[in-house]
Protein backbone atom coordinates (compact mmCIF):
# COMPACT_ATOMS: atom_id res chain seq x y z
CA UNK A 1 0.00 0.00 0.00
CA UNK A 2 2.85 2.38 0.86
CA UNK A 3 4.44 1.96 -2.60
CA UNK A 4 1.07 2.53 -4.25
CA UNK A 5 0.45 5.75 -2.33
CA UNK A 6 3.94 7.22 -2.36
CA UNK A 7 5.58 5.58 -5.37
CA UNK A 8 9.19 4.65 -5.60
CA UNK A 9 12.07 4.29 -7.98
CA UNK A 10 10.59 1.20 -9.63
CA UNK A 11 7.94 3.25 -11.43
CA UNK A 12 10.16 6.24 -12.21
CA UNK A 13 11.54 4.71 -15.41
CA UNK A 14 8.07 4.04 -16.76
CA UNK A 15 7.16 7.68 -16.13
CA UNK A 16 10.32 8.86 -17.87
CA UNK A 17 9.57 6.62 -20.84
CA UNK A 18 6.00 7.89 -21.20
CA UNK A 19 6.97 11.56 -20.91
CA UNK A 20 10.02 11.17 -23.17
CA UNK A 21 8.13 9.41 -25.97
CA UNK A 22 5.11 11.72 -25.79
CA UNK A 23 7.09 14.97 -25.60
CA UNK A 24 9.44 13.90 -28.39
CA UNK A 25 6.67 12.67 -30.69
CA UNK A 26 4.54 15.75 -30.04
CA UNK A 27 7.48 18.07 -30.68
CA UNK A 28 8.05 16.32 -34.02
CA UNK A 29 4.69 17.65 -35.18
CA UNK A 30 6.14 21.16 -34.88
CA UNK A 31 9.62 20.50 -36.25
CA UNK A 32 8.89 18.35 -39.31
CA UNK A 33 6.61 20.91 -41.04
CA UNK A 34 9.18 23.66 -40.42
CA UNK A 35 12.14 21.64 -41.63
CA UNK A 36 10.51 19.93 -44.61
CA UNK A 37 7.72 22.36 -45.47
CA UNK A 38 9.93 25.32 -46.25
CA UNK A 39 11.54 27.61 -43.74
CA UNK A 40 10.57 30.92 -45.37
CA UNK A 41 7.68 31.83 -43.07
CA UNK A 42 9.50 30.66 -39.96
CA UNK A 43 12.65 32.54 -41.00
CA UNK A 44 10.60 35.74 -41.38
CA UNK A 45 9.19 35.20 -37.89
CA UNK A 46 12.70 34.75 -36.46
CA UNK A 47 13.88 37.85 -38.34
CA UNK A 48 11.03 39.78 -36.69
CA UNK A 49 12.55 38.96 -33.28
CA UNK A 50 15.67 40.95 -34.19
CA UNK A 51 17.90 37.94 -33.57
CA UNK A 52 21.17 37.69 -35.51
CA UNK A 53 21.41 35.38 -38.54
CA UNK A 54 17.69 34.57 -38.69
CA UNK A 55 18.04 32.01 -41.51
CA UNK A 56 20.65 30.07 -39.55
CA UNK A 57 18.71 30.27 -36.29
CA UNK A 58 15.45 29.25 -37.98
CA UNK A 59 17.17 26.21 -39.51
CA UNK A 60 18.80 25.26 -36.19
CA UNK A 61 15.50 25.62 -34.31
CA UNK A 62 13.67 23.48 -36.89
CA UNK A 63 16.48 20.91 -36.74
CA UNK A 64 16.29 20.91 -32.94
CA UNK A 65 12.51 20.44 -33.05
CA UNK A 66 12.93 17.57 -35.52
CA UNK A 67 16.13 15.62 -34.83
CA UNK A 68 16.26 16.69 -31.20
CA UNK A 69 12.65 15.58 -30.74
CA UNK A 70 13.26 12.27 -32.52
CA UNK A 71 16.35 11.61 -30.40
CA UNK A 72 14.43 12.54 -27.26
CA UNK A 73 11.63 10.11 -28.12
CA UNK A 74 14.18 7.36 -28.69
CA UNK A 75 16.28 8.29 -25.68
CA UNK A 76 19.34 8.71 -27.90
CA UNK A 77 21.84 11.39 -26.85
CA UNK A 78 19.08 12.44 -24.50
CA UNK A 79 20.94 15.11 -22.56
CA UNK A 80 22.38 16.74 -25.69
CA UNK A 81 19.06 16.76 -27.54
CA UNK A 82 17.34 18.03 -24.38
CA UNK A 83 19.86 20.86 -24.10
CA UNK A 84 19.12 21.92 -27.68
CA UNK A 85 15.38 21.70 -27.09
CA UNK A 86 15.73 23.66 -23.85
CA UNK A 87 17.39 26.55 -25.69
CA UNK A 88 14.88 26.42 -28.55
CA UNK A 89 11.87 26.38 -26.23
CA UNK A 90 13.30 29.09 -23.97
CA UNK A 91 13.59 31.36 -27.02
CA UNK A 92 10.05 30.42 -28.07
CA UNK A 93 8.56 31.05 -24.62
CA UNK A 94 10.57 34.09 -23.56
CA UNK A 95 11.45 35.83 -26.83
CA UNK A 96 9.01 34.84 -29.59
CA UNK A 97 5.98 34.82 -27.30
CA UNK A 98 7.04 37.50 -24.81
CA UNK A 99 4.08 39.52 -23.58
CA UNK A 100 1.57 36.93 -24.79
CA UNK A 101 -0.91 35.42 -22.32
CA UNK A 102 0.05 32.23 -20.51
CA UNK A 103 -2.37 30.17 -22.61
CA UNK A 104 -0.43 31.10 -25.73
CA UNK A 105 2.93 30.32 -24.13
CA UNK A 106 2.02 27.19 -22.18
CA UNK A 107 2.93 24.67 -24.89
CA UNK A 108 6.42 26.14 -25.30
CA UNK A 109 6.76 26.19 -21.51
CA UNK A 110 5.62 22.55 -21.29
CA UNK A 111 8.23 21.48 -23.84
CA UNK A 112 10.82 23.58 -22.01
CA UNK A 113 10.03 21.90 -18.69
CA UNK A 114 10.02 18.41 -20.25
CA UNK A 115 13.38 19.10 -21.87
CA UNK A 116 14.76 20.31 -18.53
CA UNK A 117 13.65 17.07 -16.87
CA UNK A 118 15.60 15.01 -19.39
CA UNK A 119 18.55 17.37 -19.34
CA UNK A 120 18.81 16.74 -15.60
CA UNK A 121 17.74 13.08 -15.45
CA UNK A 122 18.74 11.55 -18.78
CA UNK A 123 16.64 9.13 -20.79
CA UNK A 124 16.07 6.56 -18.07
CA UNK A 125 16.47 2.81 -17.96
CA UNK A 126 14.38 2.20 -21.10
CA UNK A 127 16.26 4.33 -23.61
CA UNK A 128 18.78 3.84 -26.41
CA UNK A 129 21.31 5.63 -24.18
CA UNK A 130 20.89 2.91 -21.56
CA UNK A 131 21.38 0.20 -24.21
CA UNK A 132 24.56 1.88 -25.46
CA UNK A 133 25.87 2.39 -21.94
Amino acid sequence: MKALLFGGDADANLGLLVLRVFAGAAMLTHGVPKLFGGLDGFTKMVAGMNLPAPAVLAFLAALSETLGALFLALGLLTRLSSALLTVTMAVAAFVALVGKPFGTRELALFYLCAALVFLCKGGGKWSVDALLR
